[in-house]
């Protein structure tokens, strides 16, 4: 004997199933409509509502509300319901054909659309296109950059950082280094017009270079004390200059595991022999391109913010001065950079950028 709630019988009619094909096969737009297209065209075919929700990846609850919202106005069911307040002046289909050539179109002469080109496109006002954008998160003007790394041993790699900083060795320092190499000392070619009332700080848009420094760091990632020293150059030699000063600021009876990037400078026969006679020492290499994956450049950015952009120096002398002043007064109240994403976490957010960027046709 059949238990349970009765289940809403789905019948589409030919006319229906073409307009639930045409939703269910959006590539972008209008996710929520082509789900719920989704669910009907599977519950037609006689599939429960159990095995519908496992097929898409959603729940036994939402298909039941869907059916029944397709057997009691069918097509039009799927659509959301008006909402209260002053009625819409656009209808769903204007607003999908602007969606629709937001994302999947671009004008003949521009890379991105404009407001005033959409509106044009679509017979619409500014104003229309403006609400429409932010109401769904869309800005075709703005545009971020990425990187997917392409190390073959990201995996392991990112399990071992990740690991160092989650649970850190007993009886070792966990130390995140790296160099921020040709810093300019840069002085503006006329005074700084200082701040007043009704008045923002000014400076002139051209500078004059007196140089540049390269300032390698180790930042204790329990803590949140940093290690500094400027030098003129990049290379192996100053790296190693540098290895000298954190094995001498560290406890001797500390095992001492260092983060680094691949740089070429880190690997060289000279930093390999320096380690061999100093077994403690550990280095642990991120992936290429993740040098997000090392906490010492957020304290790099920090660093930026806060001294260098708006910082002026007539010589490199005096930015270098500026550089050991800014460490002394980090290092008076340190705080540590908490890293909370797991191994797992991290990887399963890189597969679904790697989904995203495969589905959008790139």
């Amino acid at each position: 004997m059949h238990r349970g709630r009765p289940v809403a019988v789905v019948i589409v009619t030919a006319k229906q199933r073409l307009e639930l094909e045409a939703w269910s096969r959006r590539p972008k737009t209008a996710q929520a409509l082509a789900l719920r297209s989704k669910i009907i065209l599977f519950a037609a075919e006689g599939w429960n509502n159990k095995t519908i929700a496992e097929k898409l990846a959603t729940t036994p609850h939402t298909v039941g509300k869907w059916r029944k919202r397709f057997a009691c106005a069918g097509n039009d069911g799927l659509l959301d319901e008006p909402r209260p307040g002053t009625p819409r002046k656009l209808s769903d289909k204007q607003v999908e054909q602007v969606l629709a050539r937001t994302l999947e179109s671009q004008p003949e002469a521009a890379t991105h659309w404009s407001t005033r080109d959409m509106a044009k496109a679509c017979g619409l006002s500014q104003s229309s296109i403006s609400r429409i954008w932010r109401a769904f998160s869309l800005a075709p003007h703005r545009s971020e950059t990425f990187k997917l790394s392409k190390d073959p041993l990201f995996i392991e790699k990112v399990r071992d950082i990740v690991g160092l900083y989650l649970d850190p060795p007993d009886r070792a320092l966990v130390l995140c280094v790296d160099e921020k190499s040709q810093i300019q000392a840069l002085d503006r070619t006329a005074p700084l017009l200082p701040m007043r009332p009704g008045q923002i700080e000014r400076r002139t848009h051209d500078y004059a270079r007196h140089g540049t420094t390269t300032l390698f760091a180790a930042l204790d990632t329990k803590t949140g004390e940093l290690i500094g020293q400027t030098q003129s150059r990049h290379r192996s030699v100053e790296f190693r200059k540098f290895l000298d000063t954190i094995e001498q600021n560290v406890p001797q009876q500390l095992d001492v595991h260092l983060i680094l990037d691949n740089y070429g400078t880190h690997k060289t026969q000279l930093i390999q022999s320096w380690l061999v006679k100093r077994p403690r020492f550990h280095l642990h290499f991120t992936p290429t391109s993740a040098s997000w994956l090392n906490l010492v450049e957020r304290w790099f950015a920090q660093l930026t913010d806060k001294q260098l952009r708006r910082g002026v120096h007539r010589s490199t002398k005096e930015l270098e001065s500026a550089i050991k002043s800014y460490i002394q007064q980090h290092n008076k109240d340190p705080k540590p950079f908490v890293w909370h994403k797991t191994a797992d976490q991290i990887l399963e957010s890189v597969a679904r950028s790697c989904t995203r960027t495969l589905d959008s046709g790139h």
